[in-house]
């Protein structure tokens, strides 16, 4: 697969630390020299605002590109992290879906969109995130139809492996119907208390149904992880040493490693 690799970061529930994986993993490969790009496709804007840009910038927005409003190029920003650029989200998008009611090409307009220029202002990422909103929305299909590959955070709670297997549902829907090239590139386990025995059961289960697809990195509860966006930082910049910064840049590792691996079969 040719550069960059787009990336989907997917669960239809809320708060399971989507948001967290996308701003924390993506600045951890970009601190290990890596090229990041993150788009901001939820119209909350969490990714925007955790790496310290405004989510009420009226032009530079994925809002505008998907509605052909202005071109990728003139919408990308720097963070103050090296190596990691974003496309900010904005709040009109949670009226795309009824204004491209009409439209029936509109699962595809990102992936065009992207497509056009994975050989041109893209080139130079090694990876694209796209941060999903919590819902199975037409943005979520619109993500899922652009990317390559998912990244799914699930915590380690009760009913998150029903909730799962929901996305599952969806995301053969979408391979069978829309993208057939769509892999699954891995489970990451979040919110994970060594303390509590539920924890243990959903790491043990997940292991058993998704098998090697699940991240040996575990990302721990950490009270420093949802800190640190209000401080307009990806947690491994805000504080590196803490726990949940020290999962991030093994999972960062581990991603890595796993690329090369998969590279070279």
């Amino acid at each position: 697969m040719g550069r960059p690799t787009i990336l989907a970061v997917i669960n239809q529930k809320g708060g399971v630390g989507k948001t967290t994986t996308v701003i924390n993993l993506a600045a951890s490969l970009s601190i290990l020299g890596q090229n990041n790009l993150v788009i901001d496709l939820d119209p909350q804007g969490n990714a925007t605002t955790g790496l310290g840009k405004s989510n009420s910038e009226e032009e530079k927005n994925i809002y505008n590109i998907l509605i052909k409003k202005i071109d990728i190029k003139q919408v990308i920003q720097k963070t103050d992290i090296e190596n990691l650029d974003l496309i900010g989200s904005h709040v009109n998008l949670s009226g795309l879906e009824v204004e491209t009611a009409n439209d029936s090409n509109r699962a595809f307009v990102l992936k065009d969109i992207l497509k056009a220029e994975k050989k041109g202002v893209l080139e130079k990422y090694d990876n694209i995130f796209i941060d999903c909103p919590p819902s199975l929305s037409l943005l979520t299909i619109m993500a899922l139809v652009a990317s390559d590959e998912l990244l799914v955070p699930l915590q380690t709670e009760f009913f998150a492996l029903e909730g799962i297997t929901q996305l599952v549902k969806t995301i053969d829907r979408i391979k069978e119907n829309l993208n057939p090239e769509l892999k699954l590139r891995g489970i990451l386990l979040t919110m994970f208390d060594k303390r509590n025995k539920l924890s243990s059961e959903v790491d043990r289960e997940a292991r058993n149904y998704f098998k090697e697809k699940v991240y040996e990195t575990v990302i721990q509860r950490n009270v420093r992880l949802s800190e640190a966006p209000s401080h307009g930082l990806p947690c491994v910049i805000y504080d590196k040493n803490c726990v949940g910064s020290k999962s991030y840049f093994k999972l960062a590792e581990e991603f890595i490693k796993n690329n090369q691996i998969e590279s070279a079969a």
